[in-house]
């Protein structure tokens, strides 16, 4: 599940280089000149969120949130104000992201013309339009994470040693236990194994 504490970037979106990010504070004003507050923006944001019809919204941020989740401006600002929203829109993940602005209220403001732009086109007519539009922002899966090689003396549960007889030894017992033709064993297992028992024996022959 995605999270809204601390900022959940999108995988496959770019980021936008510290030292890229501009002031837009001047280029998001209320009627009348008034800049954006956090709450404004914050509340803006979800508000087109829900008028599009999305569901399962996740605002995350570097901002912490309340109870339901929902960022709220602190005492102090984090260096990056980037936003990101989740949510799924008729039955399908969709993700935006925006770290433009030096503010995260530039930034917010951005994610929701954008989505207000989105429903300008569903109200003339352009519903599959729409659809089509926001194929785009579709949520792509979290990158696949290789887990850390283990330690060939973990793997075989023992501390390093230069006896070849009490690695042979763990080396068989395990392999009873790991080997694919058993209950509770499988190739992987056995290959990590293996691969341990290996380099346990270089390391010792070294």
């Amino acid at each position: 599940m995605t999270s809204a504490y601390p900022l959940s970037w999108p995988p496959g979106w770019p980021r936008t280089d510290e030292y890229d990010r501009r002031d837009g504070k001047f280029n998001f004003r209320k009627p009348g000149g008034r800049f954006w507050t956090f709450a404004e923006a914050r509340n803006a944001l979800l508000e087109e969120l829900r008028r599009l019809g999305a569901q399962d919204i996740v605002v995350s941020t570097n901002f912490k949130p309340d109870r339901n989740g929902i960022p709220v401006e602190g005492s102090r600002r984090p260096p990056d104000q980037g936003v990101a929203v989740y949510f799924t829109l008729e039955g399908k993940p969709k993700t935006m992201a925006r770290d433009t602005y030096l503010r995260i209220e530039e930034n917010m403001r951005a994610l929701t013309l954008t989505i207000e732009a989105m429903r300008a086109i569903e109200r003339h007519g352009g519903g599959q339009m729409m659809s089509r539009a926001f194929e785009g922002f579709t949520a792509l899966p979290p990158p696949m994470v290789t887990p850390p090689k283990r330690d060939c003396w973990d793997v075989l549960g023992l501390l390093p040693t230069r006896q070849i007889e009490v690695i042979r030894g763990a080396y068989r017992a395990l392999a009873k236990k790991r080997h694919p033709d058993v209950a509770g064993g499988s190739a992987a297992a056995m290959a990590e194994l293996q691969a341990a028992y290996e380099e346990a024996l270089k390391e010792v022959n070294a």
